[in-house]
């Protein structure tokens, strides 16, 4: 971070006498709020994650407040489309047998995709799905033409996107209002061969509800980057289920991440030297 600051051509300095602050404390939120109220002369704030559900309190009028949003975007793109493949065509049930067993699976190719969430990760996970042919629906907030998308719905018709959908990709923020919102009534909606992948955060989807569709056939299974709680115990039901395949949160490594973050945060300490609009603004009404 030090590096990239310098190459942004900034200074790192101490913080009584810094204009902005690369926060690199990803789990401490309760520190950055000490921080700021002892030095609220800080006129800009770059937090390094995408997720800025713990931070989100502290985001005010005050400052510039910057997260890196997009950053991850393509590595965590090509993690859903990984699960998403593995998941459909049962290589989960395949790398666990002991014994030759019998073929299963359902293509990508031509399926029925709908994301939700039109931010970072969508943009890069769209052009990923184009040569399986897919007709991809978007659910977002703000409803624009997307290229590549069949269809872009209101974040309020979601259950719809889900009906007749045989992959569901969750890839937006957790806020208030999407936290919780794969529960067993919208599992009820789905196909029972239909796939879900969460490369956003755990709490997205109600666990036990979850493990309750996957153990029922109410759908076909679901690829897991994220979970709640998370890190997922040993012994948690959703670590045997046959349909299911849980990844440590890897979407984006370290060794993936550093060399994208850093470039984000080289080119907003230029912006924010020469006064232009830094990238990843962090929006305190919509809360990402």
């Amino acid at each position: 971070m030090a590096d990239a600051i310098v190459a942004g051509g900034g200074h790192v300095v101490p913080l009584e006498q810094a204009e902005g602050l690369v926060w690199s404390a990803p789990h401490e939120p309760l520190l950055l709020e000490r921080v700021i109220e002892e030095h609220p002369h800080l006129a800009w704030v770059q937090l390094p994650f995408a997720g800025v559900e713990n931070y989100v309190h502290l985001v005010d009028d005050d400052r510039e407040w910057t997260c890196g949003k997009g950053v991850y975007a393509q590595p965590v793109a090509e993690m859903a489309l990984a699960l998403a493949l593995a998941g459909m065509r049962g290589l989960g049930t395949y790398a666990r047998a002991t014994s030759w067993g019998s073929e299963q699976g359902t293509n990508l190719y031509g399926a029925n995709v709908t994301i939700l969430g039109g931010g970072g990760i969508t943009e890069a996970l769209i052009p990923l799905l184009v040569p399986f042919d897919c007709r991809i629906t978007v659910v977002r907030n703000r409803v624009q033409e997307m290229d590549g998308v069949d269809e872009v719905v209101e974040a309020d018709r979601y259950i719809d996107a889900l009906v007749g959908a045989d992959l569901v990709v969750v890839a937006l923020a957790l806020t208030p209002d999407t936290e919780g919102m794969l529960s067993r009534n919208e599992f009820e909606m789905m196909e029972p061969h239909a796939w879900v992948v969460n490369v956003a955060r755990g709490r997205h989807i109600v666990t036990d509800d979850l493990v309750w569709a996957l153990t029922t056939g109410a759908i076909g299974g679901a690829g897991l980057d994220v979970t709640d709680p998370e890190p997922l115990p040993p012994g948690h039901p959703l670590w045997s289920l046959p349909n299911c395949i849980v990844t440590p949160h890897a979407g984006s490594t370290w060794s993936m991440s550093q060399p994208l973050l850093s470039e984000r945060i080289t080119t907003n300490v230029k912006r924010f030297g020469q006064g232009e609009e830094l990238l990843g603004a962090v929006d305190p009404d919509l809360q990402y």
